[in-house]
């Protein structure tokens, strides 16, 4: 892994330590067979169940089919980054300080997780560095 690109990359995403960093690589390669970001979270059980019957259509519960090694690490990568937002100023930290406001710790846990994949899918698939969300002007 110490000469893999797509590694380095992705281990400079929050969240993403070298143990997270090399189960993604060795599971998704360059991410090229999903169409979007959340396609692969999807693919890793990181997206709401959805129930529709006719007109209607809701959000349930966490869908936990996909990948369970690399939905636990992430899901862990994305607790610690939810510890460490409250003293932070970015825009991922802003945007995570939002949802804690409203939802409960372990839905903004995997709320940040969902994020995480889909942050690694675009830095994968599209071969670019990983830039921090900028803050918005209130």
């Amino acid at each position: 892994m110490e000469s893999n690109e797509d590694y380095h990359r992705i281990c400079e995403v929050p969240g993403v330590e070298p143990i997270v960093g090399s189960a993604i690589i060795s599971a998704v390669a360059n991410g090229k067979q999903f169409k979007n970001g959340r396609n692969m979270a999807a693919w890793i059980g990181l997206t709401p169940r959805l129930y529709a019957s006719g007109d209607n259509s809701r959000m349930g519960s966490m869908n936990k089919r996909g990948n369970q090694t690399i939905r636990r690490l992430l899901i862990h990568g994305a607790r610690s980054v939810v510890n460490w937002s409250g003293k932070k100023t970015d825009g991922l930290s802003l945007w995570i300080q939002a949802l804690k406001k409203r939802m409960p710790h372990c839905k903004v846990v995997v709320a940040v997780a969902n994020k995480l994949a889909r942050m690694i899918w675009a830095v994968l698939s599209k071969g670019e560095v990983y830039r921090s969300p900028e803050a918005k002007a209130a």
